[in-house]
């Protein structure tokens, strides 16, 4: 389990290698939201939190870190490693896209591409782990990395959130885990999923140990087979639960923050305001909504490969 005292711990000491990201108020959706612009973050998304408080948090042994992803996971523990003087080797699917691929080999990591989805790849890191003596950063399942996931709460409402209800994405549970050890009930938290990758949905209604097929727009984010054990018990306690939407409208919610707002996110990244905006998750009438925005990482690059500093 982890706890609101980890998170704390973490957000001290990861502050200085992390952007504090900037918050949003607006109307242009047609009703005020708080959003939480997380996708600006180092490499892209929420996951250089914890990928940076877990190597922070260890000691590194020579054989480096080994991590498997879909990509924006990836992309932080090579970020992080690099950041610090380690070595890492970083597994991906294919499904990962090309920026996601393109983004991970430019921060200097040893990226090894493999057929599949999330889960093939892990198979292949937890070998290599095994064989090279390499020390295993797990995206989403491990303490270190959701207690720094969590740091996204804890400065969020640092900057003032003054929400009844946040909104967030979910794939394995590592940034929502976070966010409820962060929060311990004192603001209700709205996981998101697609229909087409429905971890927590299916977990909660049929046990930690339920898996899913995972398919759609999101998956290179979203895309996880089963919910992390910490994120399902801490869901449990907290009394959290999911409402899904379908790929069609996290497309268009996509496209309404390019439109409106001129921020461009990944399918994952938007998830969360697709809810609201189709329907998914009805608010109460003068319930206070705020959207954490957690990735800015398309498929393709709207701009070409560039290197990250």
């Amino acid at each position: 389990m982890v706890t609101a005292k980890e998170v704390s711990h973490a957000w001290t000491r990861i502050k200085p290698h992390v952007l504090r990201t900037p918050v949003l108020e607006t109307d242009v959706f047609g009703m005020p939201l708080s959003l939480k612009l997380e996708q600006m973050q180092h490499t892209g998304s929420f996951k250089a939190r914890g990928a940076m408080n877990s190597l922070l948090s260890m000691d590194v042994p020579k054989a480096g870190l080994v991590a498997a992803s879909g990509g924006n996971h990836g992309a932080a523990v090579a970020w992080a490693a690099a950041r610090l003087g380690h070595r890492a080797r970083i597994y991906v699917p294919e499904l990962a896209g090309e920026a996601k691929i393109n983004l991970i080999r430019s921060l200097g990591a040893d990226l090894i591409v493999v057929p599949g989805v999330y889960a093939n790849a892990l198979e292949q890191a937890l070998a290599y782990e095994k064989d090279s003596g390499a020390t295993q950063i797990h995206a989403f399942d491990a303490p270190g990395t959701v207690a720094g996931q969590g740091t996204v709460m804890a400065e969020w409402e640092e900057q003032g959130l003054m929400a009844d209800t946040v909104l967030i994405a979910v794939g394995g549970g590592g940034l929502i885990g976070g966010a409820m050890a962060w929060l311990e009930g004192r603001r209700k938290l709205v996981g998101v999923e697609p229909f087409n990758a429905p971890t927590l949905t299916q977990a909660l209604e049929h046990g930690p140990q339920t898996t899913v097929e995972v398919s759609g727009l999101a998956a290179n984010a979203l895309g996880a087979k089963q919910a992390g054990r910490i994120c399902y018990d801490l869901a449990r306690i907290t009394n959290t639960g999911c409402v899904n939407v379908e790929d069609a409208a996290i497309a268009e919610a996509q496209h309404r923050l390019w439109s409106a707002l001129r921020l461009v996110v990944e399918p994952a990244g938007a998830a969360a305001l697709a809810a609201l905006l189709s329907g998914a998750y009805r608010p109460q009438k003068g319930e206070r909504l705020a959207v954490l925005l957690c990735g800015a990482n398309p498929a393709v690059s709207p701009f070409g490969p560039a290197k990250l500093q």
